[in-house]
């Protein structure tokens, strides 16, 4: 085009604004599912190609936009910034790309065999079309799941597999995909529960959901007479590939010895304050027997999830109330946080889901209680500010509103468990220091928290890179780590309940780099926070109103933009 162009006059530099919209809106094609997660109409009924080819076009996908990107202009700290986010968003892909972390994606928490069936419990359920998108995706589910099974054969070829332990928990959970407590069964009670007749979609959605099943089996078998026996016996992953993810969640590059030191000294710290927390709720009895009561003393509990519910609720209202305008500057758009009951066969855990694009759907927190009776309160408490607000809601809803300020990309896209998983923590804390930890349990279960994530720190570095633990902690000094090692540090000193902690250290084992995430974000805030103080004066509001307004990026990226 340029030849069309006046002399001495060069082509237009192009808008990073412009192209980080028209950026999403491209992703979202590639990636349906990811449109899903958005709220992006449109894409509801397709599926990601997972395959070889379609992997490798995502990766051309990203690295057009990094070019493009690269050539837009940046006149002030605001176009720098989009560009930033978008660049460093693709050197994340390119770089996972490149070194065939794709070829190690299987595992029990976060990898497509999870993805592909949760995606149905992000999709809207209101509207015929609404429906008629859900059947279309159950019915041609072989299509991903056959596309992930080539990518994982072409990784088995090349001498790219995961753990044995991973594929042995992927397949129980392929039997149950498949099988008569298949979560895929609860959307016929959904779409009982449709707000118009839906008696002629019903045949329909039988057969999409027998052939979901199907597909999974299909894969299950082949994850179990192919892929299985090439599996590898090492859980640990090494430093290579360990380094990568951490920087991947992270946004910055660590030390991780010093990391893995540190953690150790937050593991013994914390310990120490929870045997005192735990003594002002009982000082005659010994930690163990202090948890047992808050677990099974009705005095501690609630009776029903509408109670439970209603409690949260009520408790998140109260804080947003009190907060706005003395430690944050709310939105109007994202007052409202909304609590409900997930289904049964869904997550395993309390999560947060971000409210769509244009925010008619409200961000809200979800918690696996359906059919239960007594719910003890003492860990529920703290998670409530974490998953909700000022955890989760109020980052991500903030990043969401922010359209003046942010490229779509980033309000929508850009995410680090870093930064994002960093704040919640923080939340958490700040949540005790400002006061709302009014019962000792309540502070109880806020220490057990940070303790289970100082836990996973020195777990998950010490397990991939094969780190001893040090000779001078209590914990079993000198000892080489073990499975057994990990799931007894969580059971007896964040006195985690024994199946969730044979869970948790499946996901460490199998999700390398993610659950460091936490506390070294949360140490990060804090620094800042430290860092703010000295140089101002720590005024809260405005501290956590520039560290909002950058939303999740990478720890570096912070740093930079707080002070540059």
């Amino acid at each position: 085009m340029s030849e069309h162009l006046p002399e001495n006059q060069s082509e237009p530099e192009p808008d990073i604004f412009a192209l980080s919209h028209e950026a999403v809106d491209r992703l979202a094609a590639d990636s349906p599912t990811l449109a899903t997660r958005l709220g992006i109409p449109g894409h509801d009924g397709r599926w990601d190609d997972l395959s070889p080819a379609g992997l490798a076009t995502t990766g051309e996908l990203h690295a057009r936009l990094r070019a493009e990107a690269q050539r837009c202009a940046t006149p002030d700290r605001r176009h720098l910034l989009a560009m930033r986010v978008l660049v460093d968003y693709c050197d994340g892909h390119l770089e996972n790309y490149e070194a065939y972390s794709h070829h190690f994606d299987l595992n029990n928490i976060s990898s497509p065999h999870q993805n592909l069936r949760f995606i149905f419990g992000s999709q809207a359920k209101t509207t015929r079309d609404d429906w008629e998108a859900i059947i279309a995706r159950l019915q041609t589910i072989e299509a991903p799941l056959d596309g992930f099974r080539h990518t994982l054969e072409e990784g088995r070829r090349a001498g790219h597999t995961v753990s044995r332990r991973q594929v042995e928990t992927v397949i129980e959970q392929g039997r149950v995909a498949s099988g008569d407590r298949s979560s895929f069964d609860r959307l016929r009670e959904e779409l009982g529960a449709a707000p118009f007749d839906a008696t002629a979609l019903a045949a329909s959605l039988d057969t999409g959901i027998q052939r979901a099943k199907d597909a999974y089996r299909s894969f299950n078998d082949y994850l179990a007479s192919v892929y299985l026996a090439d599996a590898v016996d090492a859980d640990a992953v090494a430093e290579e590939r360990y380094r990568l993810a951490a920087r991947t969640f992270l946004g910055t590059e660590l030390d991780l010895g010093a990391t893995y030191r540190w953690g150790w000294d937050e593991v013994e710290r914390l310990w120490s304050d929870l045997q005192v927390a735990c003594a002002a709720v009982d000082p005659d009895v010994p930690v163990a027997a202090v948890i047992e009561d808050l677990q099974t003393n009705p005095d501690h509990a609630v009776e029903t999830p509408e109670e439970f519910v209603e409690l949260m609720r009520a408790r998140q209202e109260q804080a947003l109330s009190d907060l706005d305008g003395v430690h944050f500057d709310v939105p109007e758009g994202i007052r409202t946080v909304d609590v409900q009951i997930e289904p049964p066969g869904g997550a395993s855990a309390a999560h947060y889901v971000q409210p769509s694009e244009d925010l008619s759907r409200p961000g809200s927190v979800w918690y696996p209680i359906a059919g239960r009776r007594h719910i003890p309160l003492f860990r529920e408490i703290t998670t409530a500010y974490h998953e909700g607000f000022p955890g989760h809601h109020l980052q991500i809803g903030m990043q969401a509103t922010l359209a003046d300020e942010l490229s779509r990309l980033h309000r929508l896209v850009a995410w680090y468990p870093g930064s994002g998983e960093g704040w919640a923590l923080y939340a958490e804390r700040l949540m005790g220091e400002l006061g709302y930890l009014e019962r000792p349990e309540y502070v109880v279960g806020l220490l057990a928290s940070q303790l289970m994530r100082a836990c996973r720190v020195v777990i998950d570095i010490g397990t991939h890179l094969r780190l001893p633990i040090p000779d001078d902690v209590s914990f079993h000094p000198g000892r080489s780590w073990s499975f057994e090692l990990a799931r007894e540090l969580l059971t007896g000193r964040a006195l985690e309940p024994p199946a969730s902690a044979t869970s948790e250290v499946i996901r460490y084992f199998g999700w390398p780099g993610q659950a460091i995430a936490y506390k070294v974000g949360e140490q990060a805030i804090l620094d800042l926070r430290t860092e703010w103080e000295r140089r101002s004066g720590f005024d809260p509001r405005a501290f956590h109103s520039e560290l909002l307004a950058i939303g999740s990026v990478g720890l570096d990226l912070i740093r930079d933009h707080l002070f540059p």
